[in-house]
């Protein structure tokens, strides 16, 4: 072996230990990239299931109260944004599981007016996601809000309660839902 032929050697393993350190910088760049963004999409997504949770209690309790003031749904006009401030809706009676139907009309009609009442009728349930409640009994069928099937909704959360509507047993499930990636919308 000459001169020559040692340099060539030496110069191939130092171009071959070159690139092997810069292809398993760049794997282990890619790596670490694509872990963190794994554990954020993850966390993200747990926190974000969390909240809607959190959002269906509050408002399981909160709609079986009568809302705020005492008479909202007699002072609420869906066609009139100035009667929406400071109300709190809640459809109770105020006595067990019992359904005013007169607060439930009210509610039903916020809700399907227009998109901007939709959209105001989450802000006096005390929620940021979009709902959906279905009440059904003997010859009782109401939805009110969205569906969440309609919309592609990405992540659904659902409680079912016993209600009743002017004494007549009935069933309320109540679904929180969001279609936007992981956000309150």
């Amino acid at each position: 072996m000459n001169a020559a032929d040692s340099m060539k050697l030496q110069f191939w393993s130092f171009d071959v230990v070159f690139s092997m350190v810069v292809f398993s910088g760049a794997l282990m760049l890619l790596t670490l990239v694509w872990y963190n963004q794994s554990n954020q999409f993850s966390s993200t997504y747990g926190l974000e299931v969390l909240s809607i949770q959190a959002q269906l209690l509050s408002l399981q309790n909160r709609i079986m109260m009568q809302g705020s003031p005492y008479n909202w749904y007699s002072v609420l006009n869906a066609a009139d944004k100035a009667t929406w401030s400071n109300i709190s809706i809640g459809i109770g009676t105020g006595i067990g599981n019992n359904i005013s139907t007169s607060r439930l009309d009210a509610l039903m009609s916020i809700a399907s007016f227009n998109y901007t009442s939709y959209q105001n009728s989450k802000q006096m349930l005390g929620i940021g996601y979009d709902y959906l409640l279905n009440i059904t009994g003997t010859n009782i069928h109401i939805l009110i809000g969205r569906n969440p099937a309609a919309f592609n909704a990405t992540s659904v959360q659902t409680a079912s309660m016993p209600i009743f509507i002017e004494g007549n047993p009935a069933n309320m499930k109540i679904e929180l839902w969001t279609n936007t990636t992981l956000g309150v919308s």
